[in-house]
């Protein structure tokens, strides 16, 4: 059953992560036809392809398998003696892994139990393992339910060791971090320790420089674009799903975005002409970055992000999603350069002439990137992605304010 998952797409495994599959698990061992290890193997292994993948269902939690866990799990934590950490520790991966819609009192044990084998240090292959397995467990859930500030010294723990003894694999590092940055809607205080003490931006640089190399290559064979996503390249999309989020609720600016910034910009390169979930990825990322007013629009020019907008301007075919994307991108950045009367006493904090500054700087790139072609093309395919791509609001005075920038 390992391998057969293991090749399946995505659409093939939302067909089979089905009620069905966890009620038929859950008979087998009723029936004792399936030892409970063994089931709990198959189920880690169905979870942990269901949350790399990003199969979010609710079959699980509609399934009989479902309240033997949960009675298993209640019944275990309340043993005084003889309580079987082994057994409890594998009932929260599991269900963990499988359920996102877990009751409080299941979320504060498992997070409590789980954090624990998060902790351990020893670098051989299967702690390693174990080790993932519980970081992935603890990413997928959502906090209003859990206290979450209560664990935040063990999650720091386990990100400072690894920064200092790169015990982690890259999938448990970025499920780390993505474990802590799920908790910014609910702990502003995070955003502190996230930047400045684990240095967050730095290290997501890093990460998206050495997992590019995994989408940054051509097709030699046209049998080549039927290829499963590799590993590296499911870690990469889970680290831009991880930046975006961070950036909705980012609040502090930092002298890291340029970089990382660049590296996305990098990234939506290198993945643009064969991997176009990675390329969409990018453009949702960028338009977040550039939606929220911490970011400065000096960074974006700095940082690569206003070139390769404007870049996509002049691609052959623009009835596109991507096309449709960096129109939207564009339309942001250009609104944050116009002052409107709401937003002046908030923007006295700008100097005057270095807002002027800056709107040269963007009609000199626009002036670069072949102006007249870009603004003709903007009028032109408006209305068109505003009807094709119906979400879309586009200011009506785009191109007569860069006209009299």
């Amino acid at each position: 059953m390992k391998r057969v998952i293991d090749e399946m797409n995505k659409e093939e495994l939302y067909a089979f992560f089905k009620t069905d599959l966890f009620n038929k698990i859950h008979e087998m061992i009723e029936e004792k036809k399936l030892s409970l290890e063994n089931a709990i193997l198959v189920l880690k292994h169905i979870g942990h392809c269901k949350v790399l993948k990003h199969i979010w269902n609710n079959h699980f939690k509609e399934s009989s398998l479902d309240k033997r866990f949960e009675k298993m799990i209640i019944e275990e934590e309340k043993k005084k003696e003889e309580k079987n950490e082994k057994l409890l520790i594998d009932l929260c991966e599991c269900y963990l892994l499988l359920n996102r819609w877990a009751s409080e009192e299941l979320l504060s044990t498992g997070v409590s139990c789980l954090l624990k084998v998060a902790l351990n240090k020893e670098e051989n292959e299967e702690a390693q393992k174990e080790v993932e397995i519980v970081l992935l467990a603890l990413s997928g859930f959502g906090y209003g339910e859990v206290e979450q500030e209560l664990f935040i010294n063990e999650i720091k723990e386990v990100i400072q060791y690894h920064q200092k003894h790169h015990n982690l694999t890259r999938l448990a590092c970025q499920s780390s971090w993505q474990f802590l940055i799920n908790g910014l809607p609910y702990y502003k205080s995070f955003e502190g320790v996230i930047v400045d003490e684990l240095h967050f931006l730095r290290e997501a640089e890093r990460e998206l420089e050495e997992l590019m190399k995994s989408v940054n290559r051509k097709r030699e064979k046209e049998a080549e674009k039927e290829e499963k996503e590799t590993k590296k390249e499911l870690v990469l999309l889970r680290w831009l799903n991880t930046l975006e989020r961070y950036f909705l609720y980012c609040t502090m600016w930092n002298e890291e975005f340029v970089g990382l910034l660049n590296s996305i910009v990098r990234v939506f390169l290198a993945a643009k002409d064969n991997n176009r979930e990675v390329s969409l990825q990018c453009i949702h990322l960028l338009k977040e970055i550039a939606d929220n007013r911490v970011v400065k629009i000096e960074d974006l020019l700095k940082g690569g992000a206003v070139d390769v907008v404007l870049e996509e301007f002049q691609r052959p075919t623009l009835n596109d999603e991507i096309t449709s994307g960096f129109l939207e991108c564009f339309d942001i950045i250009s609104s944050g350069l116009y002052k409107t009367e709401d937003e002046k006493e908030e923007e006295e904090k700008v100097k005057e002439e270095e807002r002027k500054e800056m709107k040269m700087k963007m009609f000199e790139k626009m002036e670069e990137e072949g102006y007249e072609d870009i603004i003709t093309s903007l009028n032109k395919l408006l209305d068109f992605l505003s009807y094709e791509y119906y979400y879309y609001s586009f200011s009506s005075d785009i191109a007569d304010y860069f006209v009299n920038v």
